[in-house]
């Protein structure tokens, strides 16, 4: 009963956070900053709707470089809220193109100047990712990807595409890693309390003077700290 409730609420505020962000959208579309305030619109009310608590730890993510490559493990469609708690100024996501007719939240997505790719256009995908280097080298904006590229339902990391990697090199900026506990295999949306998340941000790795070459073994440093993080993070939160 109390998870139908839930649900029911979280419908309700689904509309009326995205109805409040397409309003930001259209006042100011495209601003890199629409996508900071819309995550902040989804994320705290839901957080006491589903009663998750969060802990952040994300010092270097908030003292992050002006532009650089933020990259985090994906695991549901809760990721929208509980990274959404967390998300720096002046930073826009890529998503897929399909993501655009999702009734409001899509047009929110586009207007807040986040990148659409079709996956299914190998041109139109390499002329979004020209568009996101010129982006993170002049604009003082950062990009958030999902490098996985799929939710991974909490199990172990996907491997990683290569995208966000080749952006960090060709741009000559940082990548900063991003990592939340495993919260969706322990999550209990039918308790008054539903769990517990953490969220920790790791060191800027730089990318200056690297080149394609060095890209598979970006991908493993960055994976690794990553999968010893969240393992870290699944410890402390089974030992409490």
């Amino acid at each position: 009963m109390l998870y139908l409730f839930r649900m029911s609420l979280m419908g309700l505020h689904f509309i009326l956070a995205g109805s409040l962000g397409l309003l930001l959208g259209l006042c100011r579309p495209f601003n890199p900053d629409n996508s900071r305030l819309c995550a902040r619109l989804y994320a705290w009310p839901a957080m006491c709707i589903l009663r998750l608590r969060v802990k952040a730890e994300v010092g270097p993510l908030m003292d992050k470089p002006e532009s650089c490559v933020i990259i985090a493990n994906h695991q549901s469609n809760y990721d929208l809220f509980v990274f959404g708690n967390v998300v720096p100024r002046r930073t826009v996501c890529i998503g897929k193109k399909s993501l655009k007719w999702v009734p409001l939240f899509g047009q929110l997505f586009w207007l807040a100047g986040n990148v659409l790719i079709d996956r299914g256009n190998p041109h139109k995908a390499r002329r979004s990712m020209l568009t996101t280097t010129h982006t993170l080298q002049h604009k003082d904006t950062s990009i958030w990807v999902f490098p996985e590229g799929t939710r991974n339902l909490g199990e172990d990391l996907l491997p990683f595409k290569k995208g966000a990697f080749q952006m960090a090199i060709a741009a000559g900026v940082p990548i900063v890693p991003v990592c939340v506990s495993s919260y969706i295999k322990h999550m209990r949306l039918n308790r008054w309390n539903s769990g517990k998340i953490l969220i920790r941000s790791l060191p800027a790795i730089p990318t200056a003077g690297l080149t394609m070459d060095d890209m598979p073994r970006l991908i493993a440093q960055c994976r690794e700290q990553m999968r010893e993080c969240i393992a870290h993070m699944d410890r402390q939160l089974q030992a409490a």
